[in-house]
């Protein structure tokens, strides 16, 4: 086994369990957060059911962020969907055989990396081009998207340029989760990408990225508008109330 694949077996058992480990922990952290405000943005629905269909369509069709600005609509949602796409795509380095509907998204998420890269750019352009955007825009923005963006390309010129070797990488994926080592094709394209990868997956815990999991846990967005009907008390106001 050459020193190459023992770093980048290494460095991806790292990475994974920090995205796990952090991932969870940040998540147990939202679940746990309370919310001292009955606040769901209005207009809201008055329902549970209707706050579960609200935030289905926030989901899908990213339903606000379409009143607010259509542009940075259509690059979100453009860049998320073929993120999507590639994603389940990227299903069939984990599985032998492969499942059916993962060997059906093979042609979509093919060229979804097109999408990909074309959605982070509108959104990167904005961040230069948008005056009160940019005064708000940190390193941090602008240092993510470069990292998407990078992954995106990179992983377009394994399929298109470099034409590197998948056989032999998922090879190599599936020997990590059996613990069966195999030998990492030693592809530029592919150890730059891998390392993105990796990147991310390293600091995703601690990131703006975490708005994925965020979300559920929003009180503007899980939130019934029914504070006429149901009183709201936090758990922790509630324990005072009950103290002699």
């Amino acid at each position: 086994m050459s020193l190459l694949t023992i770093f980048y077996s290494a460095l991806f058992y790292l990475a994974t369990g920090v995205f796990v480990i952090g991932l969870g922990l940040k998540i147990r952290s939202y679940a746990k957060t309370p919310a001292p405000l009955k606040i769901p943005t209005t207009p809201a629905p008055t329902t549970m059911g209707g706050v579960r269909w609200r935030m289905a369509r926030e989901v899908v069709f990213f339903e606000s962020l379409f009143k607010s600005s259509k542009w940075t609509w259509i690059f979100g949602w453009t860049f998320h969907m073929a993120l999507l796409l590639v994603v389940l795509r990227h299903l069939r380095y984990f599985q032998e055989p492969v499942w059916l509907p993962v060997v059906l998204v093979q042609p979509f998420g093919t060229y979804a990396g097109f999408a990909m890269v074309a959605g982070l750019g509108g959104l990167w352009a904005r961040r230069w081009l948008v005056d009160r955007v940019r005064y708000i825009s940190t390193p941090s923005d602008h240092l993510m998207l470069a990292l998407l963006l990078a992954i995106g390309i990179t992983g377009l010129g394994m399929r298109f340029v470099a034409h590197t070797d998948i056989v032999a990488v998922k090879m190599f994926v599936l020997g990590l989760m059996r613990l069966n080592w195999q030998s990492l094709p030693a592809d530029p394209v592919l150890l730059v990408h891998l390392a993105f990868v990796a990147v991310l997956m390293l600091i995703f815990p601690i990131s703006k990225l975490l708005h994925a999991p965020g979300l559920f846990f929003s009180p503007t967005r899980n939130q019934a508008d029914n504070a006429r009907e149901v009183r709201h008390v936090s758990a922790w106001a509630a324990a005072l109330d009950k103290r002699p």
